[in-house]
């Protein structure tokens, strides 16, 4: 099957460089003309995605080729770009850093190559002049098939632009033209905190500031450039990844401020499926919405409000009563935590045992293939998915039903799994392996079928 699918992907030298500022600048610039513009971020991500969903009012999604299969990559993508005009990919870390030091597997280059996107390079020219055209050189060289059609030069002065267009012009002719600049905008600066950038919900003006930058697009972006770059992407072609509708049920998924880590494409997932999803704030709410199939509990910031969460007793006990009766609960990272006995001391659901603490730094950090050692409510034993780890705090019993194994072999036992629960620190894609979802919502179907036959009893 092939889709048409504008598109480009903006890259960059390395973290840090502007990647996201630049990306947000041109998707609101391009909402603000009135296009239809998708968004995708490269890697496993949460934040910068809602940076993106903030510009354009609708979920963004994520391409991974440690999760994907470059089918599923290339459906993901037409799938989500579906009734849009333009999609903007952002990249991750540097264009070609992937899973180690010396890779470019899971690496933005990696997913350009296998969606044939085309590649704009962001490059950093604070404190640099002529010198840019070297990282631009060193960029196109490394592997001929970069992909690498255009640049844009972030924190670049208006004065030094015109000479350093004309320069990469001369240089590399139509093999990489320039496409704008983006002078430096500190009343423009999104903050950053541990686990990246802090949220786009937490980001004080966040509208008036990708106004301000999109009003710099218009002026020093070529944006007509980059249109037309992206309509020169050639169709997608993949086979559709199908997840038959089934029965309906409820599933509650908690969304606020200290749960707000889900792929976007994992909640579309279980709406494919035939699910409502009811949102609700373990932070503010009473108690869990009533008449629910199931539980999601995403990860976030819970460690950033372990008194409001703890205060909230008639929440604690609803859920604590509702797993205790056998509710399927999926809770990563977060989730986890918070069905733990405590965090940072203040108690909290209690079905779990452990303390949650702060280990001062990234922890079990990065890509991981994650193993069942028991049947459980996802998988069988010997089942796997990938997955990823991206947390400080830690647990003073993380659970042993699963095993967490990197590239490198290095491995750990994790995550606490029995017929209606998965809880650990360990994040996964639904798509990176389908049947956990549909395993997942077998059980939230059982769920409902057995009240209803609890209902029929208690009327007879």
């Amino acid at each position: 099957m092939e889709c048409s699918a504008p598109r480009i992907l903006l890259a960059g030298t390395n973290s840090g460089c502007g990647k996201t500022t630049l990306t947000c600048a041109v998707l609101q610039a391009l909402v603000n003309r009135g296009l239809r513009t998708g968004a995708f971020k490269c890697g496993p991500d949460y934040i910068d995605p809602m940076f993106h969903s903030r510009v354009i009012g609708a979920h963004s999604a994520n391409l991974d080729l440690f999760f994907f299969s470059p089918n599923t990559l290339n459906y993901l993508l037409a799938a989500n770009s579906q009734g849009c005009d333009v999609s903007i990919v952002e990249g991750v870390m540097g264009f070609y850093d992937g899973l180690s030091l010396t890779s470019t597997q899971a690496s933005s280059y990696a997913v350009a190559k296998e969606t044939r996107t085309p590649v704009v390079l962001t490059v950093n020219a604070r404190g640099a002049a002529f010198s840019v055209l070297a990282t631009i050189q060193g960029f196109l060289a490394l592997e001929p098939d970069s992909g690498i059609r255009g640049v844009i030069l972030n924190q670049c002065s208006p004065m030094s632009y015109p000479a350093l267009a004309r320069a990469i012009r001369e240089r590399f002719g139509e093999k990489v033209v320039p496409l704008g600049y983006l002078p430096p905008m500190k009343e423009c600066a999104l903050e950053s905190r541990h686990l990246g950038l802090v949220t786009a919900q937490e980001v004080e003006d966040l509208k008036q500031k990708l106004n301000l930058l999109a009003a710099q697009a218009e002026k020093s972006l070529d944006l007509e450039g980059l249109l037309t770059l992206a309509r020169s992407a050639p169709p997608l072609s993949f086979e559709p990844v199908n997840l038959p509708r089934q029965e309906p049920v409820r599933i509650a998924v908690a969304m606020d401020k200290a749960f707000c880590f889900y792929y976007g494409d994992n909640l579309r997932a279980l709406e494919e499926l035939g699910a409502e999803l009811v949102y609700f704030s373990p932070l503010t709410d009473e108690r869990m919405p009533e008449n629910c199939q199931g539980l999601y509990l995403g990860g976030g910031y819970p460690e950033l409000y372990p008194g409001q969460l703890g205060e909230n007793r008639t929440m604690l006990e609803s859920i604590r009563t509702a797993l205790a009766a056998g509710l399927p609960c999926i809770a990563e990272c977060g989730g986890f935590m918070y069905l733990t006995q405590a965090i940072a001391g203040t108690a909290m659901v209690g079905v779990l045992a452990g303390d949650c603490y702060d280990n001062g730094k990234l922890t079990r950090f990065g890509y991981v293939t994650l193993t069942a050692r028991k049947d459980n409510l996802l998988c069988r034993a010997g089942e796997s998915i990938p997955a990823h780890e991206f947390h400080h705090w830690d647990c003073t019993a993380p659970g042993g039903d699963f095993t967490a194994e990197k590239v490198s072999g290095k491995s750990w036992a994790c995550a606490v799994a029995t017929p209606t629960l998965y809880a650990g620190f360990p994040h996964f894609h639904f798509y990176a392996n389908p049947d956990f979802v549909r395993n997942f919502y077998a059980a939230c179907r059982k769920e409902k079928h057995r009240h209803a036959g609890n209902h029929e009893t208690r009327r007879d």
